[in-house]
């Protein structure tokens, strides 16, 4: 081989290993942009296409009229605390039941406000329970610039509950209630370091994980194949650790539930799409309190108290019975 065919054959190598750079930078950029899209989308606040829009008007033939019709009437107490880092103003109602003692916090879904959770707030009012109902960062009236998914807001529930016995005294008996993102919330707050006061827990249709709901939705709602759904969540993970200052895995209702020892009831929809109804049996297996386990038949994602108005009450009640007094 002569020494200009050396020089050509190696400019033509030069030029192949450039053009598999160039290709592997657009495709990792690309993967970027993509997850900087999805974070927006599941993270930064505002209107989500992929969820159904709620109704303001209240009609007659709803399975929870008369429950709505009570939270619209009923006055509720302004409450504002900081959040546990200190960042952003929370907002939160509270309703008070005559002189009762007894109190559940109450912990709205994945956008959801305390409107939103209002059903919840007259189910446990008619329990005889005082409801405290705040809403989770950069939703409804609370500040935030994302959604957490319930993690960094298990430390602000952490925080409500000695804003309330500093505020209604150290008898109180604490319930944390909640559905959806609020179910995940409750279940990873178990594993926090919790006053006596709280009692018992009960989540309504949370995940196993953030990362292990994301993972879900890139595939249930996109369509999304293995490739390239696992790099992509990997990414929007890491974004999700620079902007709201964790990795999704890391957030983990499995790990938090292995640190209770505390009651709690756990309730799904047979029908849920959206988390997955067979992530109640991991969040069940991993509690180390005593628990109970309701699947609500033919109820789709956080459906199980309009499907069911009365068993819900039935059950909630029941569970409630034995260990707050």
């Amino acid at each position: 081989m002569g020494r200009e065919d050396y020089q050509l054959k190696k400019l033509k190598h030069k030029k192949l290993w450039f053009t598999l750079i160039v290709i592997i930078l657009l495709v990792c950029l690309s993967f970027v942009g993509a997850g900087y899209y999805f974070f927006t989308v599941a993270c930064v606040p505002g209107e989500k296409s992929f969820l159904s829009s709620s109704s303001n008007v209240i009609k007659k033939s709803d399975p929870l009229y008369h429950e709505k019709v009570w939270f619209k009437k009923t006055p509720k107490e302004k409450w504002y605390m900081l959040s546990a880092d200190g960042k952003y103003k929370l907002d939160a109602n509270y309703i008070p039941y005559k002189n009762s003692s007894k109190t559940v916090i109450v912990l709205p879904g994945y956008t959801d406000t305390k409107e939103d959770a209002g059903i919840f707030d007259a189910l446990f009012y008619e329990l005889g329970y005082n409801t405290l109902t705040p809403e989770p960062r950069a939703q409804g009236e609370s500040e935030g610039k994302y959604i957490g998914y319930g993690w960094p807001d298990k430390d602000d529930t952490k925080k409500w509950v000695s804003y309330l016995l500093r505020k209604k005294g150290k008898q109180q008996q604490i319930v944390i209630y909640g559905i959806s993102m609020g179910g995940a919330t409750a279940m990873t707050t178990s594993g926090l370091k919790l006053p006596h006061q709280v009692k018992a827990f009960i989540e309504d249709c949370g995940y196993t994980s953030v990362k292990d709901e994301i993972e879900y939705e890139a595939g249930a709602l996109y369509n999304m194949p293995a490739f390239p759904r696992f790099p992509l969540v990997e990414i929007l993970s890491g974004i999700n650790k620079l902007k709201v200052g964790y990795f999704m895995g890391d957030a983990s209702s499995v790990k938090q539930l292995n640190k209770n020892y505390r009651p709690m009831l756990f309730i799904h929809g047979s029908e849920d799409h959206f988390v997955p109804t067979k992530m109640i049996y991991s969040n069940y297996q991993a509690t180390r309190g005593p628990k109970e386990i309701w699947v609500a038949p033919k109820a789709k994602h956080a459906k199980s108290f309009s499907v069911h108005p009365k068993e819900y009450k039935k059950r909630v009640a029941s569970f409630l019975a034995k260990y707050v007094k």
